[in-house]
């Protein structure tokens, strides 16, 4: 066999070992992120971005080893893919270990307050709250009812609901509008007074 040929396609390592590797690293990635909190998944800073970056090629070397062949790396991803594929189909059928794996949805603002002591234990500063309320269209932190960091990292904004009371006023307004239309109207087909 031409030496281009093996170098792509002949393994360095077993195959049992190119498929535990994936599963091993697969593993602890997923109890790291776990355990290093919601935050990691959110990346509402450029730090956080980096670390996840850095992350994927620090393991990079766990998972394929020595071994640097094209069927090396299709066996590794292919490992990587089935593996995260069969977790995802089992969580789904069991939802307690899946809230176990993924966490509880966290409340970062309830009734238009933001909970500090929440922001705190997920470390979240109120600047890049906000920075993420603006980037799903609300002006400040004063236009959120409610804030969610969901399970999974996303954050779930709930804008305030105008109250009943501005409801109606401006219902009231807009009623009045349309009377004094009604009454230009009329008095533009009235013949004068002193005619």
């Amino acid at each position: 066999m031409h030496d281009t040929w093996k170098d792509m396609f002949v393994m360095g390592l077993p195959l049992a070992e190119k498929i535990l590797r994936p599963i091993f690293v697969y593993a602890f990635l997923v109890i790291s992120l776990r355990l290093s909190g919601k935050r990691e998944l959110v990346q509402l800073n450029p730090f956080d971005l980096v670390v996840l970056l850095t992350l994927s090629n620090t393991v990079q070397n766990a998972i394929i080893g020595d071994d640097n062949s094209v069927s090396g790396g299709i066996i590794g991803a292919t490992s990587l893919l089935a593996v995260n594929y069969l977790v995802v189909r089992f969580l789904y059928g069991h939802k307690r270990i899946d809230q176990l794996v993924e966490g509880d949805a966290d409340v970062l603002i309830e009734n238009g307050a933001v909970r500090l002591d929440r922001l705190k234990k997920e470390l979240i500063s109120p600047t890049q709250l906000e920075a993420a309320a603006r980037r799903q269209g609300f002006e400040s932190l004063n236009d959120v009812q409610k804030c969610i960091l969901e399970p999974g990292g996303n954050l779930t904004f709930i804008g305030k609901k105008p109250a009943t009371d501005d409801i109606r006023h401006q219902e009231v307004v807009e009623r009045l509008k349309n009377l004094m239309e009604e009454v230009v109207r009329l008095r533009g087909k009235l013949p004068s007074a002193n005619a």
